[in-house]
């Protein structure tokens, strides 16, 4: 029998004074059987960053054909694509056919910077791909906000995140290894 996802329930309240939105989102996150608890709050770390009201998560790990999120118009192209972790370039240059921006948030650390030193050339290629690197130290601090009910933060300003909860706020700023444009 296979394994189910877990399902999370967040409200997440965003703040982002960079691109003058503010909103609040009911979202359910489906935590693939796989999936760790890490990479789950990054993508809701993504989430907060990118946020619009038509940004969705989508079955991700489950399906090839996926990213992590994305929004789509209302004519079902593709306006923002978003993959986690080491895709393979091969996936990247696919998705740069179908989506007008591309983002790739790395988070894993050493084995990231490895993954980037031997892709980064394939990368800029694509140059509708923007590539983010979380900290791996907050990464790791992620997994301590994690509760099946969350309510969450998000304030955005200058490019810098503060995400947190009640008990624990955490100040975010990727490094940008690649700035993408959009089509």
């Amino acid at each position: 029998m296979a394994l189910k996802a877990t399902i999370y329930k967040a409200e997440l309240v965003v703040s982002d004074m960079d691109r003058n939105h503010y909103a609040t989102y009911p979202l359910t996150i489906a935590q693939h059987p796989s999936e760790t608890l890490q990479r789950m709050m990054v993508r809701l770390v993504m989430f907060a960053l990118y946020a619009d009201e038509h940004l969705e998560f989508t079955k991700g790990l489950s399906t090839d054909d996926e990213p992590d999120l994305w929004a789509q118009a209302l004519t079902g192209d593709i306006d923002l694509w978003i993959e986690l972790g080491q895709p393979d370039d091969k996936r990247l240059r696919k998705a740069s056919h179908k989506a007008k921006q591309l983002v790739l948030c790395g988070y894993q650390g050493n084995a990231f910077d490895v993954w980037w030193k031997n892709n980064a050339n394939a990368c800029r290629q694509i140059p509708q791909l923007t590539v983010l690197q979380l900290d791996d130290e907050i990464a790791s601090q992620l997994e301590g906000m994690v509760e099946r009910t969350m309510r969450l933060q998000a304030n955005i300003q200058d490019g810098t995140l503060w995400f947190g909860n009640n008990e624990q706020t955490l100040e975010i700023t990727p490094t940008r290894l690649q700035a993408g444009t959009s089509s």
